[in-house]
């Protein structure tokens, strides 16, 4: 069987080729051993296109990155650190990531977390960046003007400067590394040249390569460009010896052994490693055994090489098999999430499309439009093919509702500078009439512009609370004084009630004259001076009703008749309406007089008419008597108001 991806192991009896060494033929080697440069870049050539045409892709594959790790002993470290899912993570968890990774860990071993929390940090500011740009586009601004900056962003570029200050550090110091550990090996390849050339003990010569070979291993990275051709070059010479050791069996075999030896482990771990779970660090481990086969050991005997070689590659089939799997799942979760993702969109685009009503619908619809934002970032990978995509299709859906929103604001903006102005409207009416003397019409004003304040909507944050302190300083104080004012009329009208208890006490021994006119003109005058005590409080009120029966039974004392009686007392109560200056108490007499004179007359001819259906009835008759004395009882009242409306006339 040929495979030309399993690394050459070589006896006395194979001839070695080199893609390196340009070593002059000596006399103590055979030209069949050697080449010249020509041939080892021709051979070189044609090596490389075969490995490419058939080789085995895992093999080369865990070559090609084996390779790329041998220039950075940092790639063991890269193994071990936790790679966290930073597309779920807030742009604070992406920083505070950063920062512990920079402070903990070897620079060169997180290059890949870096990036990848670099890219996921970029891809979510922005985001934020074009939701604030455009809210301030919304509210007036100029595009040109516009500028965001947040401590978190801070944060990270603070992080992200410490990274690549020390990747350069890190780099500066490698590279001279590297230049001198190639020196080391160049060394090396040309102590391994001169050992065929020595004529010393076999044994001897054999300790001195196999203490090159541990500095081979001990000797650090070199440059990755060098790392190939460097491994090769060393290869070869050490087939040489092997070769040269052809004189020596013994020593050889006994080398053979151990490499057998070690490889079958190589091989047992790696048949191991085709039955753990965990694909992506079975193949992890697997790298470093290729690595292990291709630069720590040597040539096994003929009668193993391809045997052992299968065995490695079986194992190395499954693990890759598995891996392939994995990836396969992982497609299976990306095009899961891809499928949560459109619908967090679909969801969004919903909700920007719905009408705006109110200021608390709308912020429910913000915190539902955030909570699905967050989902969306927390909804993991999609497929690579469709992330750009994906990604445009959820800042659009973003980026009409925010549309939305702010057209929505900005109407509101205008309805409250409206309000504002309404508020300020009746700001003024309060402060205008908080002075007011005459309660009587401004109260119902004031509580009129109260009750108009409540009904107005809401006016812009900043002014809100300084136009209600003017506003409820200008009613409060008008209010204040109508307080003030009836406490000091209440304590006026309790002295006025004590007043006219005590002069209704005196009145019960008031004795008249026999001389009716006379005694009528006294008892105007005990009227007049009951008035002339002032209003009593609206609880004592009942004592005015106590002082009417006193002077009715006065009057009925003195024989005065009931409709004289009436206008004896209404003529008083005139006496209190006039006012020169203001009329309007009399008008609204005159007025209620009137209509009280339309409702008796009314009632007279309803009963009237009710007589007409008692024609066939005698007088005698009980209801026909209690019509005729209604009647007659509404014709007295109609008499007396008749009087009172004269008695308003004449004062006009």
């Amino acid at each position: 069987m040929s495979d030309i991806n399993k690394p050459q192991e070589v006896d006395g009896t194979e001839e070695v080729k080199s893609n390196t060494d340009s070593t002059p033929v000596t006399d103590n080697q055979n030209t069949e051993n050697t080449s010249t440069d020509a041939e080892t870049v021709n051979n070189t050539t044609e090596t490389d296109q075969v490995i490419a045409e058939e080789g085995d892709e895992v093999i080369n594959e865990i070559d090609e990155s084996n390779a790329e790790d041998a220039e950075d002993e940092g790639n063991k470290e890269r193994h071990t650190i936790e790679v966290k899912a930073y597309d779920t993570m807030s742009l604070e968890s992406l920083a505070i990531e950063l920062e512990k990774l920079v402070e903990n860990e070897k620079v060169q071993a997180i290059k890949s977390h870096v990036d990848n929390i670099n890219s996921e940090f970029k891809t979510k500011f922005q985001a934020l960046i074009d939701e604030k740009k455009e809210d301030f586009i919304n509210e007036g601004g100029n595009e040109i003007d516009f500028y965001y900056a947040s401590p978190v962003q801070k944060r990270f570029k603070e992080a992200y400067r410490n990274y690549r200050k020390k990747v350069h550090s890190h780099y500066q110091s490698l590279e001279q590394n590297l230049k001198q550990n190639l020196a080391n090996k160049l060394e090396i390849i040309e102590e391994l040249k001169g050992l065929i050339n020595v004529e010393e003990n076999i044994n001897t010569t054999y300790k001195h390569f196999k203490e090159l070979q541990e500095r081979w291993r001990n000797t650090g990275p070199i440059p990755r460009d060098k790392y190939n051709n460097a491994w090769n070059s060393y290869h070869h010479h050490v087939e040489r010896f092997y070769d040269f050791l052809n004189i020596n069996r013994e020593l050889r075999d006994l080398d053979f052994k151990h490499n057998l030896e070690k490889k079958l482990l190589i091989i047992e771990r790696a048949e191991e490693l085709a039955g753990d779970d965990d694909a992506m660090r079975a193949f992890r481990e697997l790298q470093e055994l290729h690595k292990m086969w291709k630069e720590e050991l040597g040539p096994v005997p003929r009668e193993h090489r391809e045997s052992i070689w299968e065995r490695f590659k079986v194992a190395t089939k499954t693990i890759n098999d598995k891996r392939q799997a994995y990836y396969k799942e992982i497609d299976k979760v990306y095009e899961k999430n891809l499928e949560n993702k459109l619908e967090i969109i679909s969801k969004i685009e919903n909700i920007a499309t719905q009408e705006n009503k109110s200021h608390g619908s709308l912020q429910n619809k913000i915190k539902e439009v955030e909570s699905l934002r967050e989902a969306f970032f927390n909804a993991g990978k999609v497929p690579i093919k469709v992330n750009e995509e994906t990604w445009a299709k959820f800042k659009d859906a973003v980026r009409l509702f925010n549309r939305k929103k702010n057209a929505f604001y900005k109407d509101l903006k205008k309805g409250q500078f409206n309000n504002l102005q309404l508020k300020l409207d009746l700001i003024k009416i309060a402060e205008d009439n908080k002075d007011s003397e005459d309660f009587e019409v401004t109260t119902p004003l004031m509580k009129k512009i109260q009750s108009d304040w409540k009904k107005i909507g809401h006016v812009p944050r900043k002014d809100s609370d300084k136009i209600w302190k003017r506003f409820k300083a200008a009613c409060n104080y008008y209010f204040d004084r109508i307080h003030a004012s009836r406490n000091a009329a209440s304590k006026e009208q309790v002295d006025a009630y004590n007043k006219k208890n005590e002069f209704l006490n005196t009145l019960k021994d008031l004795e008249l004259p026999t001389d009716k006119a006379e005694g009528v003109k006294i008892i105007k005058e005990q009227i007049k001076q009951w008035q002339s005590i002032g209003r009593v409080p609206n609880d004592k009120r009942y004592i005015d009703g106590k002082f009417q029966k006193t002077i009715d039974g006065l009057l009925t004392n003195l024989k005065v008749d009931k409709t004289e009686a009436e206008m004896i007392k209404y003529e008083n109560k005139l006496d209190s309406l006039v006012n020169p200056d203001d009329t309007r108490n009399l008008d609204n007499e005159r007025t209620f007089i009137r209509k009280k004179i339309d409702e008796v007359k009314s009632q007279i001819n309803q009963l009237e008419n009710n007589l007409q259906f008692f024609t066939n009835v005698n007088d005698d008759n009980p209801l026909v008597k209690e019509v005729h004395t209604n009647i007659k009882k509404h014709k007295e009242s109609l008499d007396v108001l008749k009087a009172k409306l004269r008695k308003i006339k004449d004062l006009y």
